[in-house]
């Protein structure tokens, strides 16, 4: 029986550093808010398709010139299509054909693809609604997990899935990265990669409290872990080489998911060592707590 790594005799440091860096989420969030993308704030989307290459910056000098400050210009698919969004927190459905009428004027003609306008108050619905989605599907985890490990289990996963939340949307917060829907959905995506992840961790947590007698909690977690590492590090690093070529070589509209999920991955990884393992040592988890209960009538039926 050979425990490699002894995780748990780090947990405090491990611990005032999620302390540290929750914290600071929470005051970024705040303080600082996101910065929500067209989806959540409302906007107008203008997709033209040119003949050659544009200078993106030259699109986006024009409009910042012509008053549409709050812009961005990217390439989307290929580098003669050019993809507009413009937040408008008036509801003028009118702005995409302003946006292109615009360019066409100051030498940018193309092909006009598309344009998309989602009002202020559509957007907050999404976001409100999406924010919804993540605390049914954090609340329905915690049942799941109490019904099929131990309460304890069930407040270890759910504090892991709501640090690994919390952690992503405050950095999204702290550097200013636009979140919009993709962005929601990866988060949604990390609940289920990191819940994953511990459910792996703690049925080996269970199995060895009921078989391995000898060792005490913090052993038996330690050689847990020690257990389950390889999985769960060719799981992630697999999982990443994915996601770092989305993240290179997807193209602006995929970045902001493929960013939120990097960080789900490793943050995620993280707290299914060290969150989950934390909150079963603070909630003293016992070999009596995940005792097979034994059926009624056992005790006569071994006197007969």
């Amino acid at each position: 029986m050979d425990i490699r790594f002894q995780f748990m005799k780090y947990r405090k440091i491990a611990a005032m550093a999620s302390v540290a860096l929750f914290t600071v989420s929470v005051l970024s969030l705040t303080f600082r808010g996101l910065s929500l993308g067209l989806d959540f704030s409302g906007g107008t989307l203008v997709e033209v398709t040119y003949e050659t290459p544009v200078e993106l910056e030259s699109i986006r000098n024009t409009l910042i010139d012509n008053g549409y400050d709050d812009s961005q210009v990217v390439n989307f698919g290929t580098n003669l299509d050019v993809l507009i969004k413009v937040a408008d927190q008036n509801g003028n459905s009118s702005i995409g054909e302003n946006i292109y009428n615009l360019l066409e004027s100051n030498g940018f003609s193309g092909e006009l693809k598309r344009v998309e306008f989602v009002g202020p108050q559509v957007g907050a619905e999404l976001r409100d609604q999406g924010g919804l989605g993540m605390l049914v599907a954090l609340f329905m985890i915690l049942f799941y997990v109490a019904f099929r490990f131990q309460y304890k289990f069930a407040l270890g996963a759910v504090s892991a899935l709501g640090h690994d939340v919390v952690i992503i949307l405050g950095l999204f917060s702290i550097f200013g990265w636009d979140f919009d829907l993709t962005v929601l959905a990866a988060l949604l995506a990390v609940i289920g990669y990191s819940l994953n992840d511990t459910i792996v961790v703690s049925d080996r947590i269970r199995e060895n409290f009921r078989t391995q007698r000898e060792l005490g909690p913090q052993e038996m977690i330690d050689l847990s872990l020690n257990q389950t590492l390889g999985r769960t590090i060719v799981t992630s690093l697999t999982t990443l080489l994915v996601l770092f070529a989305l993240f290179i070589f997807g193209g602006e509209m995929i970045k902001g998911f493929s960013l939120a999920l990097i960080l789900g991955v490793v943050v995620g990884t993280y707290s299914s060592i060290y969150v989950v393992a934390n909150m079963l040592m603070s909630l003293t988890l016992t070999q009596e707590d995940l005792a097979i209960p034994e059926p009624e009538g056992a005790d006569f039926d071994d006197i007969l």
